[in-house]
């Protein structure tokens, strides 16, 4: 939609009583929700995914990956801690 487009509607609304700019904004709101849901991406769920990586995935088996990426952050949190104490 133009810019003078919206302008118009909008000086057009202001005619309108109250009650009804909410009956009309109420009414925008709902149009753009119907529309909002067959136009926008469908939701993914995890089971539509899982399994798509080969595996190992980046090389490194998932339980390895666990263990390296929980002693390094165990590691930061240390060093961190030691910088404020």
């Amino acid at each position: 939609m133009s810019a003078q487009l919206l302008e118009v509607v909008l000086k057009q609304a202001d005619q309108l009583t109250s009650d009804e700019q909410l009956v009309l904004a109420s009414r925008l709101i709902e149009r753009a929700r119907r529309t909002k849901v067959f136009t926008g991406r469908p939701k993914r769920k995890w089971k539509d995914v899982c399994g798509t990586l080969p595996y190992p995935a980046f090389g490194e088996d998932a339980q390895v990956y666990i263990s390296r990426t929980r002693r390094e952050s165990d590691e930061h949190r240390e060093r961190a801690l030691k910088r404020v104490a």
